[in-house]
């Protein structure tokens, strides 16, 4: 093999030691180490075998190859060869070089960690007769050791000459770097493992684990579950319609503070006050026929008889005028006290026929705010009077609501949204809603359970739902 001035490999040996050094994974370094090498020492394959945290060996990079797929027959071989090898000088894991007192152990241990050219005639026979096949004749084993003794991996180079002092030197050199960058970018993907295995190691951590995870479990926490909500009036009256008619004016705003005896909503009167005019004048008419047969009287037996039923006319008449009166003056809905006229559009009420008793909106009182929540059957949980309540509106969604629980249904009905529920009233605590009809979700709280039971609760009642147990 062709000598090299050793004067000029040094630019060299700093440029494989930068590029080792800047390597951001394992793949990288390992394209380095079995590739890049090969600027300062001439060979015509290198193997690079890494050994984890736990162990265990992993042919990493191949010269020449850009991945190592094991089911090729040379890289079979080569697995073999590793497995050899480190059986041979076999890895002390993480654990660091031990003190050795003795020369002639120093001397062993020293020699172990340097470079060994091996050729065909050093393995098994089922390894030397595959050599000729896939390897030049000479080889050398370089063990990755950090400086604490740490076995990291093994470099295995092959080549058509003897290996010269030279070359082992210069590979010696670059063997700290290499095991140190390795050792560096193993460690931190894999240091869970070495965790791991101090766990197992020690029995007694798995018993305080044990417990802790028991204590987590029974530890009693407070179930709760999220509803849509919206915000209503405690106390409101109900708008209704006093008489069959037609919506024809609305007077107050949607939402505008009203005055007792304020009137707020007009029906259509056209019907009423043309059956006024009418009634009005059959009644002046029924009493002009009633003075006229008061006056034949005197003297006429008949008029005198027909007088009776004049008069009753009178009276029929006076009784169905005072009725339309009444009617017409009931067309108009005022306010029984003050608070807020609460109802949708106009619009959606302007010209629309209504029957006697609909509803068109509600009389509320704006400081008794509360919550209705509309709590789906499915997330139900076991409720009590007076439990808490957080409420998240839309328009507010980092500052809550404080209420209490007042009231709850027994019995589920459709929600706005079509969704069988239960309806549940809080009284608002502290904060303040800016009007009636807000919506946003409450946290509505229930009793305290075991955290164990929190967990499992959904996954329970979903088993029953399909084994019936």
């Amino acid at each position: 093999m062709t000598t090299v001035d050793p004067a000029g490999l040094w630019p060299v040996y700093a440029s494989l030691q930068r590029q080792a050094l800047l390597a951001e994974d394992v793949a990288a370094l390992g394209f380095v180490v079995a590739n890049e090498t090969w600027h300062l020492v001439p060979y015509q394959q290198a193997c690079v075998c890494l050994i984890d945290g736990l162990g265990r060996w992993q042919l990493q990079t191949v010269s020449g190859l850009v991945s190592v797929h094991e089911s090729t027959l040379f890289i079979q071989w080569v697995q073999k060869l590793c497995t050899h090898l480190l059986a041979e000088c076999p890895p002390r894991g993480g654990s660091p070089e031990p003190v050795i007192a003795d020369d002639q152990a120093k001397r062993e241990r020293r020699k172990s960690r340097q470079a060994q050219p091996f050729t065909a005639a050093d393995l098994p026979a089922d390894l030397a007769s595959s050599w000729q096949e896939w390897w030049p004749a000479h080889a050398l084993c370089l063990p990755l050791d950090t400086l604490r003794g740490v076995r990291v991996g093994v470099l295995l180079l092959a080549a058509e000459q003897p290996w010269s002092e030279s070359q082992c030197h210069w590979l010696q050199l670059l063997r700290d770097t290499y095991a140190h960058a390795f050792a560096h970018l193993r460690d931190r993907p894999l240091r869970w493992r070495a965790y791991w295995q101090r766990w197992k190691q020690q029995p007694r951590r798995w018993l305080w684990l044990a417990a802790g995870v028991l204590a987590l479990l029974v530890l009693p926490v407070r179930t709760s579950v999220l509803a849509p909500a919206e915000i209503i009036a405690l106390q409101a009256e109900a708008v209704t319609v006093p008489a069959d008619g037609v919506v024809k004016t609305f007077h107050v705003e949607p939402n505008h503070k009203v005055h007792a005896g304020d009137l707020l909503v007009s029906l259509d009167d056209t019907t009423l006050r043309n059956r006024l005019t009418v009634a009005t004048e059959a009644l002046a008419v029924a009493r002009a026929d009633a003075l006229a047969a008061q006056q034949k009287a005197f003297d006429q037996n008949q008029s005198r008889a027909d007088l009776a039923t004049l008069q009753g006319r009178v009276r029929e008449r006076s009784a169905e005028l005072s009725y339309l009166q009444e009617s017409l003056q009931r067309l108009e809905v005022r306010a029984s006290h003050d608070g807020v006229f609460v109802y949708s559009d106009p619009n959606d009420w302007l010209g629309k026929p209504v029957a006697t008793g609909e509803r068109l909106g509600q009389l509320a009182q704006p400081d008794a705010l509360g919550v209705l929540v509309w709590l789906p059957v499915p997330d139900a949980i076991n409720l009590r009077e007076g439990a808490d309540m957080r409420v998240y509106l839309q328009v507010r969604p980092l500052s809550a609501l404080s209420a209490i629980l007042e009231q709850t249904s027994y019995q589920a009905s459709l929600s706005p949204e079509g969704v069988a529920s239960y309806h549940i009233r809080g009284r608002l605590t502290s904060g303040k809603a800016e009007h009636i009809g807000l919506r946003g979700v409450a946290k509505v709280y229930g009793d305290r359970y075991p955290l164990a039971y929190w967990i499992l609760r959904r996954p329970l009642g979903t088993l029953r739902q399909w084994v019936g147990l």
